[in-house]
């Protein structure tokens, strides 16, 4: 069976989630997406790469998520939220899928 590369699943939390938030105008439902995405990039981290790497990748996940709301101001709320997906996936492809 294939594997879905993590930065896929990574970068698809942080658009779903913020996409689900904003069109259902249900920010907890958003956070639902993306803690599951999150979650399940997590155990692909863990079983991939080393537990030191599968704690960084999570703490860029929460970076890039919690970095998208202020960059949000500056170049707004879609962009920001790719931007953030897209480093999301370059740190999760570097990591843990270029294995």
């Amino acid at each position: 069976m294939a594997q879905i590369p993590t930065s896929a699943i990574a970068a698809a939390g942080l658009v779903g989630g913020y996409a689900t938030a904003r069109w259902t105008g249900r920010r907890p439902l958003g956070g639902v997406i993306l803690a599951a995405a999150g979650t399940l990039a997590a155990r692909e981290w863990h079983r991939r790469t080393s537990p030191r790497t599968t704690a960084l990748l999570g703490t860029a996940y929460v970076a890039a998520f919690a970095g998208s709301h202020p960059l949000a101001k500056k170049i707004g709320p879609w962009p920001a939220v790719f931007t953030a997906a897209a480093a999301m996936a370059a740190a999760s492809h570097a990591a843990a899928d270029s294995r």
